[in-house]
C-alpha cells in the first residue's frame, strides 16, 4: 500500500483482513513524540489511505515505553521564538482532522504513557483502546506549560464525554488510567497489555455503541446555553486557585470552551488562535523552560549504576520515617532504625497510608509493606548499600552515630546524611571513608516534594556522586548538586524570606495578610503557613545554624510559641491553630492597611541570598539554581526562579530596592556579593 514512500518513522502492515496496522517508532528516540517530522510522514500516510481506505486502522506504538508522550516540546520552543506556532498548531489539527474524516473506522490502542498530542491523536480516532498495565496514563498536560491543547485536544474532549468531565482535566492536566478513562467514556475497552492489538481488532469488527446516558450528557453539557451558564461558574472556580495574571492558559480554556459551536473546524481556530497568543506569554515561556530544568535534573543520575539493594534509615522521625517509607515504595528493601519500637511505629503507619493511596491493590501494597521494617538493634546496616542519617540536627550527636554505622556498612556502602543545614566538611571529620559520605536532604513533606539536594564536600569521590544521584532518580526524585556549605542551596535562600516573613509578624503584620502577600507574588504557600507546616522547632533549629553565617536573629516571638510545646502544624497551634490539618487563620480587621513595602521585604531577602549562592558557586549555575529553588520551595514557576525573574524584573532595579529597604530596615537588606554578575542579566 505504501510502496514507493519511505518512512522513517512509521511502520504498517496490511492484513489479509484488510485492515491496516500503523506503528510509531520514532527513529533515534527511546519515546514517540509528535515531531514535525513524525506528522509530515502520517501526513502522506493518510494521503494513501484516502485514495485506498482499509477495512480498518489501527494505530499502536511500536516501543515498549508507551504510546506518545506529546508533542516535541523542543520543535514547539523553536516555534515560539520564531513566530511560528499558530502555523504549526494548524498543520497539526489539519492532519488530525483528516484522520478524523477517513472513509474506514479507526482505533488507538494505547499503552503506557499517552500524553498531550498523544491523546489529541487518539481523539482524532472513533475508537480508542488502553492496555490495564499500571504504567498506562492518558492526559493533557499543556496547561503546566502555560499553553492548552492545540490540536483538538479542547475541541474534542467536551464532546466526547460531557464538558464537566472534561473541564477538570484540561484545566489541571490530570492523567489518568485506563480505568479511569474508560469509566468517563475516553477509552471505549480496556484489555490487557498481550490482548490490546486484538481488542483494537475486535472493536473494528464490531464498533461498541456509546451508551446512551453518556451521549446525553456530552450533548447537554455542550448546547449553547449550558456554556454561558457554566464558564462564568469554572471561570470563578479557577480564580480561587490561580490568578489569570499569573497563569492565563486555565481561563483561555474556559473562554474557548464557551465560545465553540457546533462547528468543528470553528472551534479548532479558536483553539488554535488562543494557543498562539498564550504562546508568547511570559508565564508560558517560563513553564516551559522549567520543563527543559526539570529534564536537566532528571538527566543528572544518567549513565551510573547506584549497585543499592538494601537502605537503612536512621531516625523515625517525620523525615527519616517518611525517607524510608518512599524508599520502599520505590521498590527498595528497608531497615528502619530508631531508639525504640514506639518511635518506628507511627512510621509504619504513615507508611502504610502512602502504601494505599498510592498502590490501590492488595498484593502491591502488601510486597511495599513487606519491603519495610523496624529495626532497633540496627542489623539492617550490614545488609545495606546505603544508610541514611535523619536524626537531630546536632553535629556530635550525628558523628556519634557515623562512627557506629559505618563499620557496618556493606563493602563500598554510602553513607548519607539528611542535614538540612550542617557544613559536610565538619560532619565528615573523623569518618574512616569520607569519600563515600555525601548529604541527601529531601523536603517535607517527602512523598510531594520532588527535590533532593545532593550536598558535596571536599572530600567526595566523584563515583560515588554519580551513584548518588542514580540513586535519587531511581526513586523518582530530582537531584540538584549542591555545595556543603551552611544550608546549602534551598534552606539558605528561603530561610531570609522566612525569617523577615517572622519579624514583620512580630512587628504586628497579621499571619494572613503575610500570606496572601506571598500568594499574590506567586508563592505556592505564605510563609506563615509554611513555617507552620514545616515545624517551628525545624524552622528555628535551621535559622539558629544558619544565622549567624547570613547575618540574621531569630525573631522575637518564636522562643515562646516553642516553649509552649506549639510547633505548629504537627502540634495543632503555632502561628496559627489547626484543625483537620487546615490552619485556622483569624479574620482580618477590614481597617488595616498593609505596609506598603511588605512584599519587597519578604522576597527580595530570599533574591539577595539567591544572588550570594551563585556568586558563592552554592550550584554550577543559574539555572541550576532557578531549578533547585522552584522544586525544593514552590517558588512561582510562572517567573522562572529567582534568576529569571531577577533578569525579568532588572538587576538594577531590585538592587536599588535592597538599598531603599537597608535604608529604611536596617542593613540586613544591604545588596550582597554578587549584583554585578552578567548571569543577571536578561538574555544572559
Amino acid at each position: 500500500m505504501f510502496e514507493g514512500l519511505p518512512f522513517r518513522h512509521w511502520q504498517s502492515e496490511r492484513r489479509g483482513d484488510g485492515i491496516v496496522v500503523l506503528s510509531l517508532d520514532r527513529a533515534g528516540s527511546s519515546v514517540n513524540t509528535l515531531a514535525r517530522a513524525v506528522l509530515d510522514e502520517l501526513a502522506a500516510i493518510i494521503e494513501r489511505l484516502e485514495i485506498e481506505p482499509p477495512a480498518g486502522l489501527v494505530i499502536r506504538s511500536a516501543k515498549a515505553a508507551g504510546f506518545i508522550a506529546g508533542a516535541d516540546i523542543r520543535e514547539f520552543a523553536s516555534y515560539e521564538r520564531n513566530g511560528g506556532v499558530l502555523a504549526a498548531i494548524e498543520f497539526g489539527q489539519r492532519v488530525f482532522q483528516r484522520l478524523v474524516e477517513l472513509p474506514c473506522p479507526t482505533v488507538a490502542a494505547i499503552h503506557g504513557h499517552c500524553m498531550g498530542g498523544g491523546t489529541e491523536l487518539a481523539l482524532a480516532c472513533r475508537h480508542r483502546v488502553a492496555s490495564d498495565d499500571a504504567r498506562t496514563r492518558i492526559g493533557l498536560p499543556e496547561v503546566m506549560l502555560g499553553i492548552h491543547p492545540g490540536w483538538g485536544g479542547t475541541a474534542r474532549l467536551p464532546r466526547l464525554i460531557g464538558a464537566l468531565q472534561a473541564l477538570p482535566l484540561l484545566l489541571t492536566g490530570k492523567a489518568l488510567s485506563a480505568g479511569a478513562a474508560r469509566g468517563l467514556g475516553l477509552v471505549d475497552r480496556v484489555a490487557s497489555a498481550d490482548g490490546l492489538l486484538d481488542a483494537a481488532l475486535a472493536v473494528l469488527r464490531q464498533p461498541p455503541v456509546r451508551p446512551l446516558a453518556l451521549r446525553l450528557r456530552a450533548g447537554a453539557s455542550n448546547t449553547w446555553i449550558a456554556r454561558q451558564i457554566l464558564a462564568p461558574l469554572v471561570r470563578k472556580q479557577t480564580a480561587a486557585k490561580v490568578r489569570a495574571a499569573h497563569y492565563p492558559a486555565p481561563f483561555a480554556i474556559v473562554e474557548v470552551w464557551r465560545r465553540g459551536g457546533a462547528d468543528i473546524r470553528q472551534r479548532l481556530r479558536l483553539e488554535a488562535r488562543s494557543v498562539a497568543r498564550l504562546a508568547e506569554t511570559p508565564t508560558a515561556r517560563n513553564l516551559i523552560r522549567v520543563f527543559f530544568l526539570q529534564e536537566r535534573l532528571k538527566s543528572l543520575g544518567d549513565g551510573a549504576e547506584h549497585g543499592i539493594r538494601h537502605v537503612h534509615v536512621v531516625g523515625a522521625g517525620v523525615m527519616g520515617g517518611d525517607i524510608a517509607a518512599w524508599c520502599a515504595y520505590r521498590g527498595f528493601e528497608v531497615s528502619l532504625q530508631d531508639r525504640e519500637l514506639k518511635f518506628i511505629e507511627p512510621a509504619l503507619v504513615r507508611a502504610k497510608v502512602l502504601f494505599e493511596k498510592r498502590l490501590k491493590t492488595p498484593e502491591r501494597i502488601a510486597e511495599a509493606t513487606a519491603r519495610l521494617r523496624a529495626d532497633v538493634a540496627g542489623s539492617g546496616a550490614a545488609d545495606a548499600e546505603l544508610a541514611i542519617e535523619a536524626i537531630f540536627e546536632n553535629p556530635a550527636a550525628k558523628q556519634a552515630l557515623y562512627a557506629q554505622i559505618e563499620p557496618k556498612l556493606r563493602a563500598g556502602g554510602l553513607l548519607a546524611t539528611n542535614t538540612s543545614s550542617i557544613p559536610l566538611d565538619e560532619l565528615r571529620a573523623r569518618l574512616i571513608a569520607p569519600e563515600r559520605f555525601l548529604g541527601l536532604h529531601f523536603f517535607n513533606p517527602v512523598a510531594q516534594m520532588p527535590l533532593v539536594e545532593l550536598v558535596r564536600h571536599d572530600r567526595l569521590d566523584e563515583q560515588a556522586e554519580k551513584r548518588a544521584l542514580a540513586f535519587v532518580r531511581a526513586i523518582d526524585k530530582l537531584p540538584v548538586p549542591v555545595a556543603g556549605t551552611p544550608g546549602f542551596l534551598v534552606n539558605r535562600i528561603l530561610m531570609p524570606y522566612l525569617l523577615e516573613a517572622m519579624r514583620c509578624y512580630a512587628e504586628g503584620v497579621p499571619g494572613p495578610v503575610l500570606d496572601k502577600v506571598a500568594r499574590a507574588f506567586g508563592m505556592p504557600m505564605g510563609p506563615i503557613e509554611l513555617a507552620d507546616t514545616v515545624g517551628l522547632d525545624a524552622a528555628a533549629s535551621v535559622g539558629k545554624e544558619l544565622g549567624p553565617f547570613l547575618g540574621l536573629d531569630i525573631p522575637a516571638g518564636l522562643e515562646p510559641l516553642l516553649a509552649a510545646g506549639k510547633r505548629g502544624k504537627k502540634d495543632g497551634q503555632g502561628f496559627y491553630v489547626w484543625r483537620e490539618g487546615k490552619p485556622v487563620k483569624p479574620a482580618l480587621d477590614p481597617q488595616y492597611a498593609a505596609p506598603d513595602d511588605l512584599e519587597d521585604r519578604m522576597v527580595l531577602p530570599l533574591l539577595n541570598e539567591a544572588v550570594a549562592c551563585l556568586a558563592d558557586g552554592v550550584v554550577a549555575d543559574a539555572d541550576l539554581l532557578d531549578a533547585g529553588v522552584i522544586f525544593g520551595t514552590g517558588f512561582a514557576p510562572f517567573r522562572g526562579g529567582p534568576i529569571t525573574h531577577i533578569r525579568s524584573v532588572g538587576a538594577d532595579a531590585l538592587r536599588s530596592r535592597l538599598e531603599q529597604l537597608a535604608a529604611r530596615h536596617g542593613p540586613r537588606f544591604a545588596p550582597k556579593r554578587g549584583w554585578d554578575d552578567a548571569a543577571l542579566r536578561a538574555g544572559v
